[in-house]
């Protein structure tokens, strides 16, 4: 999965989660800020990733990466979160803690942690 499209994920699941988010995501293994604006519920999603320049849209289960141009999947169930990236056709999952989001990318097989 590509790295800021995987920041997006980490900044909209803590949302579906009910956390509050910053404007950006620290991604830990990049070692740098990501900014994500827009809005997102259970619904429906419009965010916006600056750093690629594009709009994640669509519901969180049939998730549209505009510049990727695939769909991906979202499911948040409490603190858990799991979803498949058509673009890169691998599975991922995580946890949520507060502020905190860790994602495993079953593509890079390595966990990545944010602050949101």
């Amino acid at each position: 999965m590509n790295p800021s499209l995987r920041a997006c994920i980490a900044n909209l699941a803590a949302r579906l989660a009910g956390q509050t988010v910053n404007s950006t995501v620290y991604d830990h293994t990049q070692a740098k800020h990501i900014r994500i604006s827009g809005n997102a519920s259970a619904e429906s999603v419009n965010l916006h990733e600056h750093d690629r320049d594009s709009y994640l849209t669509g519901p969180p289960s049939s998730l549209y990466d505009h510049v990727q141009r695939a769909h991906l999947s979202l499911v948040v169930q409490g603190t858990k979160l799991s979803g498949y990236d058509h673009g890169s056709r691998y599975h991922y999952s995580g946890d949520i803690n507060g502020h905190s989001v860790i994602i495993f990318d079953h593509q890079s097989k390595t966990h990545h942690h944010y602050d949101v």
